[in-house]
């Protein structure tokens, strides 16, 4: 099997964890769906190694990694594995569809880690090391093996626990700072002692993977890559464990703008950055920061009068960047109740969003009622609206009718609610401590659930009295966690229409369940 490894120096090779380290944010879990349309966008636009999942943590993770597996076309698709056998042998036959496959295998090599986690010697370390690559060996060449918490781990040892993994056939080196300690001088230290001390080691890729706990992951990933680490591994928007891990779009856009001083290339296509950092969103429901790098809202806006002054004259006074380099238009077609079809399409399409025909007459007509109680639809009203309308809601078990509230400063505040209960029609009425409580105590009254809301966030789109609001709710019901997200100008409407989405989507993932353990060859 031909490896996807670098063809000169300055190449650097983008491995992506968001579907897997990336879920591992707690609430950040995804569906099928969401990680094969997530996976798609990040082959096609060029990402080397997307690491899919890990195959023994669940049945769907397993299911996630082979199906990914079966249908990308360009990048090489990984499967972690711990040092474990059972481990390595469960992400093997989970690859087996893969055009290009990778194992990334791994075992902590830190005194700390060893005493109180592995409670395991070094030597019991190292053999673990090599066995466990010859046996991911068996089912691939491309075979990535990284010491856990390998920034804290003492030098002599790291470098015999290297030593031992390129010895086993391993053919990318990875070396994490699992818990965001590093600062980048000791993480450039760390690369130039290994290339200095470990014979062998130019034979193979050495990667770097940052978490974010300081602040300095991209930094940290970068000045690995400057020691001669060739490549990074990073997530879309930074997501990950605790704070995240290393951006993938600020790396690839860092080597971009300063390639005086990073002369390093990737094969990412950057105008799919906005629109795959907007579909991580999506499906997370994690909201990127407003002064996010790169992908925030106000990454490319402009509002103190200096700047717009400067930006009038000559847009490089205060951008390093173009907005189209990342998938942004620099033009600002506004929108409003006289816009037809063609302009909101082309918007949409500026935008990222490919929208046939039939779709866009039926988004026609949702941005045409939105626009009656709107003066002006701005971009980030387009794309709540997309995501309004990107899944078919049809079939969902709990649908909304109508909703009246009666609120104010005296109480009690009071919800009518007409709501279609598995195709049922119910009426109920319910009081509670606010619009949005009495709303959803309208719902328990006729759809009794044991769901607890862990989340209930409410962020406008855009500025004005008008703004739509976002609101995500996101609930948990015996170890089970669900995200509904709902957009609407009535803040308490949105609330409703997020509460239902994610309880929804906790029904949905009730029947799977009950679908997997029938169809199960332990309960046949």
């Amino acid at each position: 099997m031909k490896q996807n490894t670098p063809q000169a120096m300055d190449d650097l090779l983008i491995f992506d964890t968001t579907l897997r380290d990336g879920e591992q944010s707690p609430g950040a879990t995804m569906t099928l769906e969401n990680k094969i349309n997530i996976a798609r966008l990040l082959d096609e636009m060029g990402v080397d190694i997307i690491e899919a999942g890990f195959p023994i943590a669940s049945e769907g993770d397993f299911t996630a990694v082979s199906t990914i597996a079966g249908i990308i076309d360009n990048a090489v698709v990984c499967g972690l594995a711990r040092s474990s056998l059972g481990d390595i042998h469960r992400a093997g036959n989970a690859l087996k569809q893969a055009k290009m496959s990778r194992i990334h295998t791994f075992i902590s090599t830190s005194d700390l880690h060893m005493q109180y986690k592995l409670q395991m010697t070094r030597d019991q370390v190292l053999e673990a090391i090599y066995k466990s690559i010859n046996t991911a060996l068996e089912y691939t060449d491309d075979v990535q093996w990284s010491p856990e918490d390998g920034t804290r781990t003492e030098h002599n040892f790291l470098c015999q626990a290297v030593a031992t993994a390129i010895e086993a056939g391993a053919t990318t080196i990875n070396i994490p700072d699992t818990v965001g300690f590093t600062i980048p001088n000791e993480s450039a230290a760390i690369i130039t002692m290994l290339k200095e001390r470990i014979q062998g080691i130019n034979d193979v890729v050495i990667s770097t993977h940052c978490h974010n706990d300081l602040g300095m992951a991209v930094a940290n990933s970068l000045a690995a890559v400057m020691a001669g680490a060739r490549q990074v591994e990073c997530t879309v928007n930074g997501l990950g464990e605790r704070a995240g891990n290393a951006a993938m779009e600020e790396i690839v856009m860092a080597t971009r703008v300063r390639s005086d001083s990073l002369p390093y290339r990737t094969r990412i296509d950057s105008t799919k950055i906005i629109p795959v950092s907007r579909m991580v969103s999506d499906a997370t429901s994690f909201p990127v920061q407003f002064n996010k790098a790169i992908v925030g809202k106000n990454a490319f806006a402009h509002e103190a009068g200096i700047h717009q002054d400067g930006m009038i004259k000559h847009s490089g006074t205060y951008e390093i960047m173009r907005p189209t380099d990342v998938g942004l238009s620099e033009s600002n077609l506004v929108l409003g109740k006289h816009s037809g079809r063609a302009a909101v399409k082309k918007r949409l399409n500026e935008l990222g969003y490919d929208i046939g025909d039939n779709r866009i007459n039926d988004f026609f007509i949702k941005f045409k009622h939105l626009a009656d109680r709107k003066r002006e639809i701005y971009d980030g009203d387009l794309v709540t609206m997309m995501r309004e309308t990107s899944s078919d809601n049809t079939e969902d078990f709990l649908q909304v009718k109508f909703l009246k509230v009666i609120c104010g400063s005296e109480s009690p505040q009071t919800a009518e609610l007409h709501l279609d209960v598995g195709g049922i029609h119910h009426r109920v009425e319910a009081n509670g401590d606010g619009p949005v409580d009495a709303a959803f105590r309208a719902v328990s009254k006729v759809f009794s659930h044991e769901a607890k809301l862990k989340l209930y966030q409410v962020s406008a789109v855009t500025q004005g009295t008008d703004a739509q609001a976002t609101v995500t709710v996101r609930l948990e019901e015996n170890g089970v966690i669900a995200v509904g997200q709902s957009a609407d100008t009535d803040t308490v409407f949105a609330s409703l229409k997020a509460y239902l989405s994610a309880l929804n989507n906790l029904i949905r993932q009730r029947n799977a369940k009950q679908i997997y353990q029938k169809t199960s060859p332990s309960h046949a």
